[in-house]
Protein backbone atom coordinates (compact mmCIF):
# COMPACT_ATOMS: atom_id res chain seq x y z
CA UNK A 1 0.00 0.00 0.00
CA UNK A 2 2.90 2.61 0.40
CA UNK A 3 3.21 3.05 -3.12
CA UNK A 4 -0.21 4.05 -3.59
CA UNK A 5 -0.46 5.92 0.11
CA UNK A 6 2.80 7.71 -0.46
CA UNK A 7 2.22 8.94 -4.39
CA UNK A 8 -1.74 9.68 -4.30
CA UNK A 9 -1.77 12.65 -5.70
CA UNK A 10 0.03 11.40 -8.55
CA UNK A 11 -2.22 8.38 -8.64
CA UNK A 12 -5.11 11.18 -8.59
CA UNK A 13 -3.38 13.20 -11.59
CA UNK A 14 -3.04 10.59 -13.70
CA UNK A 15 -6.30 8.55 -12.93
CA UNK A 16 -8.28 12.05 -13.66
CA UNK A 17 -5.85 12.44 -16.53
CA UNK A 18 -6.89 9.10 -18.29
CA UNK A 19 -10.61 9.88 -17.95
CA UNK A 20 -10.74 13.47 -19.29
CA UNK A 21 -8.09 11.67 -22.45
CA UNK A 22 -10.86 8.79 -22.55
CA UNK A 23 -14.24 10.85 -22.40
CA UNK A 24 -13.09 13.24 -24.81
CA UNK A 25 -11.65 11.09 -27.80
CA UNK A 26 -14.74 8.51 -26.93
CA UNK A 27 -16.71 11.88 -28.31
CA UNK A 28 -14.45 12.94 -31.18
CA UNK A 29 -14.85 9.17 -32.07
CA UNK A 30 -18.34 8.61 -31.82
CA UNK A 31 -19.05 11.74 -33.64
CA UNK A 32 -16.63 10.98 -36.44
CA UNK A 33 -17.53 7.29 -36.74
CA UNK A 34 -21.48 8.48 -36.98
CA UNK A 35 -20.34 10.62 -39.93
CA UNK A 36 -17.93 8.40 -41.87
CA UNK A 37 -20.80 5.38 -41.28
CA UNK A 38 -23.10 7.51 -43.21
CA UNK A 39 -20.65 8.83 -45.82
CA UNK A 40 -20.23 5.25 -46.35
CA UNK A 41 -24.03 4.53 -47.02
CA UNK A 42 -24.15 7.72 -48.96
CA UNK A 43 -25.70 7.48 -52.07
CA UNK A 44 -22.75 10.00 -53.20
CA UNK A 45 -19.69 7.85 -54.60
CA UNK A 46 -17.76 10.32 -53.42
CA UNK A 47 -18.60 10.78 -49.72
CA UNK A 48 -18.40 6.53 -50.05
CA UNK A 49 -14.81 6.76 -51.44
CA UNK A 50 -14.07 8.99 -49.08
CA UNK A 51 -15.71 6.57 -46.20
CA UNK A 52 -13.76 3.84 -47.14
CA UNK A 53 -10.19 5.58 -47.52
CA UNK A 54 -10.70 7.42 -44.37
CA UNK A 55 -11.49 3.16 -42.54
CA UNK A 56 -9.03 1.68 -44.82
CA UNK A 57 -5.99 3.86 -43.40
CA UNK A 58 -6.69 4.12 -40.44
CA UNK A 59 -7.64 0.28 -39.23
CA UNK A 60 -4.42 -0.54 -40.77
CA UNK A 61 -2.24 2.47 -39.14
CA UNK A 62 -0.56 1.00 -36.23
CA UNK A 63 -1.88 3.37 -33.25
CA UNK A 64 1.62 4.26 -32.31
CA UNK A 65 2.40 5.38 -36.03
CA UNK A 66 -0.66 7.52 -35.73
CA UNK A 67 0.63 9.20 -32.91
CA UNK A 68 3.92 9.89 -34.09
CA UNK A 69 1.79 11.23 -37.52
CA UNK A 70 0.03 13.72 -35.38
CA UNK A 71 2.36 15.36 -33.22
CA UNK A 72 5.39 15.27 -35.63
CA UNK A 73 3.54 15.65 -38.89
CA UNK A 74 1.38 18.69 -37.53
CA UNK A 75 4.40 21.24 -36.42
CA UNK A 76 5.55 20.23 -39.49
CA UNK A 77 2.95 21.69 -41.77
CA UNK A 78 2.43 24.53 -39.86
CA UNK A 79 0.01 24.11 -37.21
CA UNK A 80 2.07 24.72 -34.00
CA UNK A 81 1.21 25.27 -30.57
CA UNK A 82 -0.91 22.20 -29.89
CA UNK A 83 -0.87 20.99 -27.00
CA UNK A 84 0.26 17.48 -26.37
CA UNK A 85 -2.92 16.32 -24.92
CA UNK A 86 -5.37 17.64 -27.42
CA UNK A 87 -3.20 16.04 -30.45
CA UNK A 88 -3.46 12.39 -28.23
CA UNK A 89 -7.40 13.11 -28.60
CA UNK A 90 -6.88 13.83 -32.11
CA UNK A 91 -4.95 10.74 -32.69
CA UNK A 92 -7.19 8.34 -30.54
CA UNK A 93 -10.48 9.83 -31.37
CA UNK A 94 -9.71 9.34 -35.22
CA UNK A 95 -7.88 6.12 -34.61
CA UNK A 96 -11.20 4.61 -33.03
CA UNK A 97 -13.42 6.50 -35.11
CA UNK A 98 -12.65 4.01 -37.93
CA UNK A 99 -13.82 1.09 -35.54
CA UNK A 100 -17.10 2.94 -34.72
CA UNK A 101 -18.32 3.51 -37.99
CA UNK A 102 -17.76 0.13 -39.23
CA UNK A 103 -19.91 -0.94 -35.50
CA UNK A 104 -22.73 1.53 -36.66
CA UNK A 105 -22.60 0.60 -40.67
CA UNK A 106 -23.10 -3.00 -39.51
CA UNK A 107 -25.98 -2.26 -37.58
CA UNK A 108 -27.36 -0.34 -40.36
CA UNK A 109 -27.06 -3.10 -42.22
CA UNK A 110 -28.82 -5.15 -40.13
CA UNK A 111 -32.24 -2.90 -40.55
CA UNK A 112 -34.37 -4.06 -43.21
CA UNK A 113 -34.11 -2.43 -46.73
CA UNK A 114 -37.83 -1.84 -46.87
CA UNK A 115 -37.60 0.54 -44.19
CA UNK A 116 -35.02 2.69 -45.92
CA UNK A 117 -37.32 1.84 -49.03
CA UNK A 118 -40.63 3.12 -47.12
CA UNK A 119 -39.73 6.44 -46.19
CA UNK A 120 -38.01 7.01 -49.43
CA UNK A 121 -41.58 6.36 -50.68
CA UNK A 122 -43.23 8.83 -48.62
CA UNK A 123 -40.87 11.84 -49.74
CA UNK A 124 -38.00 11.82 -46.94
CA UNK A 125 -34.78 12.53 -47.80
CA UNK A 126 -31.54 10.41 -47.52
CA UNK A 127 -30.42 12.36 -44.15
CA UNK A 128 -33.86 12.36 -42.58
CA UNK A 129 -34.19 8.58 -43.42
CA UNK A 130 -30.72 7.73 -41.78
CA UNK A 131 -31.43 10.04 -38.88
CA UNK A 132 -35.14 9.02 -37.86
CA UNK A 133 -35.59 5.64 -39.21
CA UNK A 134 -32.26 3.55 -39.93
CA UNK A 135 -30.38 4.62 -37.21
CA UNK A 136 -32.52 4.63 -34.11
CA UNK A 137 -33.02 0.92 -34.75
CA UNK A 138 -29.38 -0.19 -35.43
CA UNK A 139 -28.50 1.25 -32.37
CA UNK A 140 -29.55 -1.82 -30.50
CA UNK A 141 -26.96 -3.55 -32.64
CA UNK A 142 -24.27 -0.89 -32.72
CA UNK A 143 -24.10 -0.34 -28.61
CA UNK A 144 -22.35 -3.75 -27.85
CA UNK A 145 -19.62 -3.80 -29.86
CA UNK A 146 -19.38 0.22 -29.58
CA UNK A 147 -18.58 -0.29 -25.59
CA UNK A 148 -16.23 -3.32 -26.35
CA UNK A 149 -14.08 -0.37 -28.90
CA UNK A 150 -14.55 2.57 -26.42
CA UNK A 151 -13.10 0.20 -23.54
CA UNK A 152 -10.50 -0.72 -25.78
CA UNK A 153 -9.86 3.00 -26.36
CA UNK A 154 -9.72 3.57 -22.37
CA UNK A 155 -6.19 0.89 -22.51
CA UNK A 156 -5.03 2.37 -25.12
CA UNK A 157 -4.58 5.81 -23.92
CA UNK A 158 -1.88 4.57 -22.13
CA UNK A 159 0.60 5.12 -25.64
CA UNK A 160 -0.13 8.86 -24.80
CA UNK A 161 2.03 8.62 -22.29
CA UNK A 162 5.18 8.57 -24.88
CA UNK A 163 3.82 11.86 -25.85
CA UNK A 164 4.04 13.69 -22.47
CA UNK A 165 0.75 13.57 -21.68
CA UNK A 166 -0.11 13.01 -18.02
CA UNK A 167 -2.29 9.98 -17.50
CA UNK A 168 -1.56 6.88 -15.91
CA UNK A 169 1.03 5.11 -17.96
CA UNK A 170 3.06 8.42 -17.27
CA UNK A 171 2.52 7.44 -13.73
CA UNK A 172 4.46 4.20 -13.82
CA UNK A 173 6.93 5.57 -15.86
CA UNK A 174 8.12 8.82 -13.58
CA UNK A 175 7.82 5.48 -10.76
CA UNK A 176 9.41 3.46 -12.02
CA UNK A 177 12.72 5.82 -12.63
CA UNK A 178 12.55 7.63 -9.32
CA UNK A 179 11.78 5.16 -6.50
CA UNK A 180 12.66 1.95 -5.60
CA UNK A 181 9.23 0.62 -5.34
CA UNK A 182 8.80 -2.86 -6.43
CA UNK A 183 7.68 -2.36 -10.07
CA UNK A 184 5.51 -5.22 -9.91
CA UNK A 185 3.50 -3.07 -6.96
CA UNK A 186 3.05 -0.42 -9.71
CA UNK A 187 1.84 -2.26 -12.22
CA UNK A 188 -0.41 -3.76 -10.00
CA UNK A 189 -1.96 -0.05 -8.72
CA UNK A 190 -1.87 1.53 -12.25
CA UNK A 191 -3.43 -2.50 -13.46
CA UNK A 192 -6.57 -1.66 -10.65
CA UNK A 193 -7.21 2.17 -12.09
CA UNK A 194 -7.66 0.79 -15.29
CA UNK A 195 -10.11 -1.78 -14.63
CA UNK A 196 -11.99 0.81 -12.42
CA UNK A 197 -12.45 2.66 -15.60
CA UNK A 198 -13.22 0.22 -17.98
CA UNK A 199 -15.67 -1.52 -15.61
CA UNK A 200 -17.56 1.54 -15.19
CA UNK A 201 -17.48 2.08 -18.90
CA UNK A 202 -18.84 -1.88 -19.36
CA UNK A 203 -21.43 -1.28 -16.89
CA UNK A 204 -22.56 2.40 -18.36
CA UNK A 205 -23.21 0.07 -21.89
CA UNK A 206 -24.69 -2.77 -20.41
CA UNK A 207 -27.10 -0.16 -18.46
CA UNK A 208 -28.01 0.97 -21.83
CA UNK A 209 -28.20 -2.16 -23.54
CA UNK A 210 -30.98 -3.56 -21.25
CA UNK A 211 -32.72 0.53 -21.60
CA UNK A 212 -32.70 -0.39 -25.43
CA UNK A 213 -33.52 -3.97 -25.24
CA UNK A 214 -36.59 -2.60 -22.50
CA UNK A 215 -37.85 -0.32 -25.74
CA UNK A 216 -38.20 -2.98 -28.51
Amino acid sequence: MDVLSDNFAMFREGFVGTVELTALSALLAVALGLLIAAFRVSPVPALRAFGTAWVTLLRNTPLVLLFLAVTLGLPALGLKGWDSFWLAVMALGCYTSAFICEAVRSGINSVPVGQAEAARSIGMTFGQTLAQIVLPQATRTAVPPIGSLLIALAKNTAIASGFNVTELGAVQKTLNSDSGYNIFVIFLWIAVCYLVLTLAIGGLFRLLESRLAVAR
